[in-house]
């Protein structure tokens, strides 16, 4: 895989191996805020379908609640992500790293409230019980290498592990050990529970 590197607005690069999909549910960080958690999270819409469009969709506002009857329950909600990696490992970005995506909701790590403010949000396509790609790894690996040569992350976590009385993923599906070794993270960094 190509080396990706953020450039000086918070967007990866080359652009032709990412696509740059910008969304409106973003602000700005607290000032003097700098990310130090990478969260990791799933997606699927409709539930356990691949692929379609619905994704970068609803974190653009832009979603045809009519197109499934599933994706009703999400009218007015305005969410986003960093980046998306699909099934195939290609790789969304939506919001600057430099911003703050709105992936979290209520969350706590490490007794701060609103992970949002100091965190990076990658939504992996999948669900909690299906493997997630090779090339899925692959890809999160390449991210995170190039996030954490920009930014001082010293933990990463799952939505499950910030959230857990109101989430689940990445769920039992993700494979934190072969994450951590491929991404050269330590233990101490990971949940205590991978």
């Amino acid at each position: 895989m190509t080396a990706l590197v953020l450039d000086r607005q918070g967007w990866l690069q080359p652009h032709g191996l990412v696509t740059h999909t910008p969304s409106p549910n973003f602000d700005r960080r607290p000032g003097g805020v700098a990310p130090t958690l990478l969260v990791i999270h799933n997606i699927s819409l409709p539930p356990g379908e691949f692929g379609g469009t619905e994704i970068p969709d609803f974190f653009q506002n832009k979603l045809n609640y009519e197109s499934h009857p599933w994706l009703a329950r999400l009218r007015g909600v305005t969410v986003s992500a960093h980046f998306l990696v699909r099934r195939d490992g290609a790789i969304l970005q939506f919001v600057s790293c430099d911003d703050r995506a709105w992936h979290a909701g209520v969350s706590r790590f490490n007794g701060r409230e609103r992970c949002n403010d100091f965190s990076i949000g990658i939504e992996l396509e999948g669900t909690d019980t299906e493997p997630y790609t090779d090339d899925q790894y692959e890809t999160l690996s390449g991210l995170t290498h190039a996030l954490r040569a920009r930014h001082t992350l010293n933990a990463v976590r799952g939505h499950e592990h910030i959230a857990p009385q109101r989430k689940t993923d990445p769920g039992p599906s993700f494979q934190w050990r072969r994450y951590a070794r491929e991404s050269q993270w330590l233990l101490r960094e990971l949940p205590p529970t991978a």
